[in-house]
């Protein structure tokens, strides 16, 4: 018989920072603190293929509860991939080594998007939903966990692409040349995202974090047109009560636009000054971010010193979660990610 879930203290630092309500400390976790980067992630993963860690529930709830064990964050993210979604629509999918996810059969017109399967969420990625519930029984409950999703738009972009892009030539060309192609896609994209993010809730997940990756590769009109009534849907369609972090990479161009699509809280990039993120975002949102990945291959002085200058410019307000401004990389030492937890703890006691 498994162990009883028990439930996440909704007044955990995490949670109340999601809120925008004080904390005794601000809270840290880290993107992609389940990867690479640690030893006992990489002994697992010498083991099965990277699919097969996804797939397979006890894996994905391990590695889930490795940095808890290790680096003392104040949240789990679980382990899962942001394109394990497109599999069930029928795009194919599959990861090569050193060259990353690769779509089988891309979608570049109106006739691929109308081809595309309906997907019950519950039948074809319920894997992932038990994960959730493994690593919520296995979580002290000051530790919520946070269920995630890839944002639509780079979702989509990596369905058109066939993988990963530079200039985005298939996806933009897919917008501006069928607009309604494009919003067909978003559409049943969003409508995957919207049951897989609640499934995640459900099964234990107490706040969520929408990634928007490629959304840096968007203007201002074109986000506003073609990305933001999607996002919009999905955050709107999540169980209410339930904390959304709303992330973009190289998204200082689209912060309000970000923000008016929804989210508890922004996530924001190394790209811009916290302080000057959170005065344009405004009152009564919170803000998540955002020290240079790159820091922690500096001295733990240096990672201190780095990470005061994020926390002095959050200046104690309640709302912010300490991160990093994109994933931890995979060559990082394990004792700079922990001295950087320790740090942000010992500095922002209050």
């Amino acid at each position: 018989m498994s162990k009883p879930a028990t439930p996440a203290d909704p007044n955990c630092p995490f949670l109340r920072a999601c809120r925008c309500e004080p904390a005794d400390h601000t809270p840290i976790w880290i993107m992609r603190q389940a990867g690479r980067y640690l030893p006992e992630y990489r002994e697992i993963r010498s083991k099965v293929s990277f699919l097969e860690m996804c797939r397979r529930p006890e894996l994905a709830a391990e590695v889930t509860l490795q940095p808890i064990r290790r680096l003392g964050v104040d949240a789990a993210i679980l382990f899962a991939d942001i394109l394990l979604v497109v599999e069930p629509m029928g795009a194919g999918l599959e990861f090569s080594a050193g060259t990353g996810p690769r779509i089988l059969r891309p979608v570049r017109d109106g006739r691929a998007v109308d081809a595309l399967q309906a997907v019950e969420v519950s039948a074809s990625l319920g894997y992932v939903f038990e994960a959730a519930r493994l690593v919520r029984a296995g979580l002290p409950r000051q530790i919520p966990l946070i269920g995630f999703a890839g944002a639509p738009f780079t979702v989509a972009s990596y369905m058109i692409e066939g993988g990963a892009s530079r200039d985005y030539v298939h996806t933009k060309s897919l917008m501006y040349r069928d607009s309604g192609a494009w919003h067909a896609l978003m559409e049943r994209i969003s409508t995957v995202l919207i049951d897989y993010l609640n499934g995640q809730i459900d099964a234990g997940a107490q706040a969520v974090q929408l990634f928007d990756s490629w959304v840096g590769a968007l203007s201002p009109g074109d986000y506003r047109e073609f990305v933001q009534p999607h996002s919009a849907r999905i955050i709107a369609g999540l169980r209410p009560g339930v904390p959304v972090i709303h992330f973009g990479t190289g998204a200082a161009t689209l912060l309000e636009l970000m923000r008016d699509a929804g989210g508890d809280v922004i996530g924001l990039d190394w790209r811009i000054e916290l302080a000057d993120g959170w005065r344009r975002l405004g009152n009564g949102v919170g803000v998540q971010g955002n020290l240079d990945p790159t820091v922690l291959y500096s001295d733990p002085p240096e990672i201190r010193r780095r990470a005061k200058q994020v926390l002095d410019q959050a200046g104690g307000r309640p709302g912010h979660i300490f991160n990093l401004g994109h994933g931890i990389l995979p060559t990082v030492p394990v004792d700079h990610a922990i001295a950087l937890v320790d740090a942000v703890h010992e500095m922002s006691s209050r």
